[in-house]
């Protein structure tokens, strides 16, 4: 009987548990290629705090998952995954936002404290070192919009619920700006700049991953402190709407933000394969306009990928974007669509020349001094 993907890198998950002695060496990725990580590799990944900023504890949104425990293949895959932290946010709007937002974090937090022998929440910085010291993995909660904050005093309020980040739009237009599949971009609103101000104020995260690119520039713009561009790719290697220009990635890194890239398929590459190689071109891409300490990961997917979810959680998914997004067949990058993909990465960059110093740095250093400085810890 032939495994399941998913099956044989719990199996491979489970061995390298079992045997840390062989997991230093190398990690078998599949029992059917016999791929391994180098030892150079797993040591990078193991001793690094490694930050997903865009990474959901799964991309399943039916009471079915969340109300019961994590697996135990589901725990094993996030402990031999090499995360220390994911940014979990989903993409909300309209006139009920403030109610979904509210049952988002009271859902996902709860699944947090159930499932605390894996998992655990994020106060500050120290919260995700501290989860990686106990073998954890440390949730950052986020919402991938605003239009949630009905008035300044909202971001306040969200904060003290556990919210640490925050995309100032979605796609398309709210009450604080525009989206980046809007047919006219007014950058961001008066409104915009009061919202902006109270998440400064309280140490929250301006996110611009989703904004157009008037609306990208504004808040960078407002902003007192630096913002991020949590899970997005470059303009100058794909035209895509979703994804930035190089003005956005200037301004973001002369205040001092990370750009996490992400692994969506159509947001990486026009033709197929689409691969690593591919994704690994983004980063480059930015350490050469801006510098190493501008870049960072933010897949923009969970442990197993969107071409793994249901066949009804992915056209539910795809039928939520305009046809501006041009999804093809596959969301999922080549063989970036597993539990173990850091290693792989991290293989890239040192196939690539990084040191160890700079893939320390894309992996979630970087990451680390941005959210260090806008939360404390």
């Amino acid at each position: 009987m032939q495994l399941s993907r998913r099956r044989a890198l719990c199996v491979v998950a489970g061995t390298a548990l079992a045997a840390p002695h062989i997991a230093r060496a190398a990690f078998q990725v599949s029992p059917f290629s016999g791929k391994t990580y180098s030892k150079r590799a797993v040591e990078l990944v193991k001793s690094s705090v490694v930050v997903d900023m865009l990474a959901p504890i799964k991309i399943d949104f039916d009471p079915s998952f969340y109300a019961k425990p994590m697996s135990e293949q589901m725990a094993a895959d996030f402990r031999a995954s090499g995360l220390s932290a994911i940014h979990h946010a989903v993409g909300i709007g309209g006139p009920t936002a403030k109610e979904q937002a509210l049952s988002f974090f009271a859902i996902w937090g709860n699944y947090v404290a159930r499932n605390s022998d894996v998992l655990t929440g994020v106060d500050t910085f120290a919260d995700i070192l501290d989860a990686k010291k106990n073998g954890k993995v440390a949730v950052i909660m986020g919402l991938q919009n605003a239009d949630h904050f009905l008035r300044p005093a909202d971001v306040k309020s969200f904060y003290e619920l556990g919210q640490r980040c925050a995309q100032v739009t979605y796609n398309s237009q709210n009450r604080i700006g525009s989206g980046s599949t809007d047919r006219v971009d007014g950058g961001v609103s008066d409104f915009g700049v009061s919202i902006i101000e109270a998440m400064n104020a309280v140490g929250m995260l301006v996110d611009v991953s989703h904004s157009g690119d008037r609306t990208t520039l504004d808040a960078i713009e407002i902003s007192k402190k630096p913002i991020s561009i949590t899970h997005s790719n470059c303009r100058a290697l794909i035209d895509h709407p979703r994804v930035k220009t190089d003005a956005a990635i200037e301004a973001m890194a002369a205040k001092g933000g990370v750009m996490g890239i992400t692994g969506v398929r159509n947001f990486v590459s026009k033709t197929d394969p689409t691969t690593i190689v591919n994704y690994a071109d983004h980063i480059d891409h930015v350490v050469k306009l801006v510098g190493i300490d501008h870049v960072g990961i933010g897949t923009d997917a969970d442990l197993y990928g969107y071409d793994d979810t249901s066949p009804e959680m992915n056209k539910m998914l795809r039928g939520a974007y305009k046809d501006s997004y041009a999804f093809r067949e596959k969301i999922d990058i080549d063989g970036f669509d597993h539990p173990l993909k850091m290693f792989d990465l991290t293989e890239e960059l040192i196939r690539r020349g990084y040191s160890d110093a700079n893939i320390r740095a894309v992996l979630g250093g970087n990451f680390q001094r941005l959210l260090t400085a806008t939360w404390g810890g």
